[in-house]
């Protein structure tokens, strides 16, 4: 009995010393996105958005399961994360603090011009999509 009490608390330990397996990321979009007509400037940040941000934040700033959050989402609107939240994360990464995702790093190569685009084209998908 005690032998069994001991391989049994040992397998325990083991187990939790392992952790649990990690969830794959599927990086299916998190959210529903409606795409407007783009000015000129936002279609410029869609594709700075497309070369240095879709890896993680998906397509039309859709989030992907697993990766990152959506930027289409009340949680991003200006009232909460001004613009210059965008820029600050950009150059600087974010700690998490919203969503499960982990940190964010900074985003290598991009200059301050090119995220106003980015920013820009953000803004434009929110407010289509309902977030002011």
């Amino acid at each position: 009995m005690l032998t069994a009490v001991l391989l049994l608390g040992a397998a325990v330990f083991v187990y939790r010393s392992l952790g649990s397996p990690e969830a794959v990321p599927s990086g299916e979009a998190l959210a529903s996105v409606a795409v407007p007509d783009l000015s000129p400037a936002a279609r410029e940040g869609e594709a700075l958005f497309n070369r240095s941000c879709v890896s993680c934040h998906g397509r039309n700033a859709a989030g992907q399961d697993g990766i990152a959050p959506p930027l289409i989402h009340k949680i991003y609107e200006p009232g909460h994360h001004g613009d210059m939240s965008f820029h600050l994360a950009a150059r600087n990464g974010v700690r998490a603090h919203h969503w499960p995702f982990g940190d964010m790093p900074p985003v290598e190569g991009i200059a301050e011009p090119e995220l106003d685009k980015i920013v820009l084209y953000v803004r434009e998908l929110q407010r289509a999509n309902g977030i002011h």
